[in-house]
């Protein structure tokens, strides 16, 4: 299912949203103007690392990402859910809970994997806070969606609380198989959109 926007309109500018998807954008674009070798260690620099944990490195890589679909797709969940958490929160404190939903997505993913050299890098974290307030805040929204079934798709509305909700139940089973097999090196860090969730779930209120 690939959402595409949700039915309530925002009743104020998305400053921060909008700001913060600007923000991914250009580091992206900065990212695609380095060679290999310079992409390698800027994100070994700027991710956070497990295995070497600066704590500084915490908001930096919440702005980076590993390819097209990663920050296409990041940026368009945030620009779908982002506005109206913003408009409910108020500015100040939508950025504030953005980024505290970033930093505990990241703890929750060196929780299960200590030891890796790998960089975390992505803003699915904080997204996944995001979605996780919206869930609160607006369960009986719907959301207009991307359905397919093998070579056949389909446009529909969709309640946001069975999109979110499920959306939640794989990333949790997702991150049971990978601690359970302890196969966490690389790939799509579940357990930093499970923990982003649950701190939007709480954080919200």
């Amino acid at each position: 299912m690939i959402p595409l926007r949700d039915v309530i309109p925002s009743r104020t500018f998305p400053f921060f949203t909008i700001a913060l998807i600007a923000i991914n954008a250009a580091a992206w674009f900065y990212e695609l103007s380095l060679d290999e070798d310079r992409l390698i260690a800027f994100l070994g620099a700027w991710g956070v690392v497990p295995a070497r944990f600066e704590s500084s490195t915490l908001i930096s890589s919440m702005f980076l990402h590993g390819s097209w679909s990663h920050v296409i797709g990041n940026m368009l969940y945030l620009w779908i859910f982002g506005d109206n958490v913003e408009d409910r929160m108020g500015h100040g404190r939508f950025l504030v809970f953005y980024l505290l939903a970033g930093i505990a997505a990241a703890y929750g993913q060196m929780a299960i994997n200590p030891d890796s050299t790998l960089p975390l890098i992505g803003a699915s974290g904080a997204i996944a806070g995001v979605m996780g307030a919206y869930l609160v805040l607006y369960p009986h929204s719907r959301v207009l969606t991307v359905v397919t079934l093998l070579f056949f798709w389909e446009v529909v509305e969709v309640p946001a609380i069975f999109l979110l909700g499920f959306w939640f139940v794989a990333q949790l089973f997702s991150a049971g198989a990978i601690a359970a097999t302890a196969s966490s090196e690389g790939g799509v860090a579940f357990m930093a959109h499970v923990a982003g969730f649950l701190v939007g779930v709480v954080g919200v209120f």
